[in-house]
């Protein structure tokens, strides 16, 4: 079964957001937070308005809502400032909070991260989360609410590095800012933007079966790879000399730059795509940048 297109609103009209906007079969609206932003997406015809994230937000009836805003200490809050087009007032939410936020199709996107370290292991997507840092807990958090709110109809996205235009090995390799940084047995998983906005039109073509998967859906490529192998791969495509090797315990990295390599892990996506018929575009960060490196040409 598929669904008629529909009304997409967007709490966070961000990269990944955007992508998937200028994909959809509908109309779009959705929040930013500049004037700036909002002009611009306004000129390519989404419906965009600042929100500054303390008002209340108001939820288009019969939207599909998908949200994208991190969360802070006190899980999101998007679900903390919503209204409903009824005007119910969520701002006080509870956990076993049940109302009308559930004539809503809601996707919330999170992250990998949610798992934890699993030392190079699989992350399927009804494993276990065990959320190590600060941000992850955040994220677990905010899934349990919005799991609460709508009554476990949401749609859980755990996402790993996204890279696209823009924001690719590519630039750092052009800034001069690219390391090639080197932990043994280290690698992640990634996922180019244009494969997100795919797998989550996706989801909203196949709604029996994304309620069939059990809520939770990976969007990833296929090949976890270590970061210095992206990097050299993205210098030989411009027929530059990669960046020399760097030893994990000589990079100096920050204390959030080191906690990317506290945990290794590789993503599975094996259910998502049997659910929703979806193959990522790019199955390997190696097709992903030379798509890259084909655009801007």
């Amino acid at each position: 079964m598929t669904v008629q297109p529909s009304l997409l609103f967007v709490a966070g009209l961000g990269y990944s957001a955007t992508q998937l906007a200028r994909i959809w079969p509908g109309p779009v609206a959705g929040t930013v937070r500049s004037e700036g932003k909002a002009k611009a997406l306004q000129a390519e015809g989404i419906d965009a308005r600042v929100w500054d994230g303390e008002s209340p937000l108001h939820l288009p009836d019969n939207a599909c809502v998908l949200v994208t805003i991190p969360p802070d200490a006190h899980g999101c809050p998007v679900l903390r400032h919503v209204h409903t087009g009824l005007g119910h007032d969520h701002a006080g939410l509870r956990h076993d909070y049940t109302g009308p936020i559930h004539d809503f199709r809601v996707t919330y996107l999170s992250t990998t991260g949610v798992y934890g370290d699993l030392g190079g292991g699989w992350a399927f997507e009804w494993s276990e989360t065990r959320p190590q840092s600060r941000r992850a807990k955040a994220r677990v958090l905010a899934e349990d609410q919005w799991r609460a709110a709508t009554g476990g109809r949401v749609n859980i996205v755990r996402l790993p590095g996204i890279y696209g235009p823009g924001r690719s090995a590519f630039d750092r390799l052009r800034e001069g800012t690219a390391r090639r940084i080197v932990k043994p047995g280290q690698v992640f998983s990634r996922v180019h933007v244009d494969d997100i906005a795919g797998g989550l039109l996706a989801l909203h073509q196949h709604p029996e079966a994304a309620a069939r998967a059990g809520g939770v859906f990976h969007l990833c490529d296929d090949d976890p790879a270590p970061p210095q192998d992206v990097i050299a791969y993205a210098a030989d495509l411009l027929g530059i000399p990669p960046p020399p090797e760097v030893a994990f315990e000589d990079a100096g990295l920050s204390p959030m730059a080191a906690s990317f390599y506290a945990e290794c892990k590789r993503v599975s996506n094996a259910r998502t795509k049997a659910a929703l018929n979806w193959r990522p575009k790019y199955p390997t960060y190696r097709e992903g940048l030379a798509a890259i490196l084909a655009g801007e040409s």
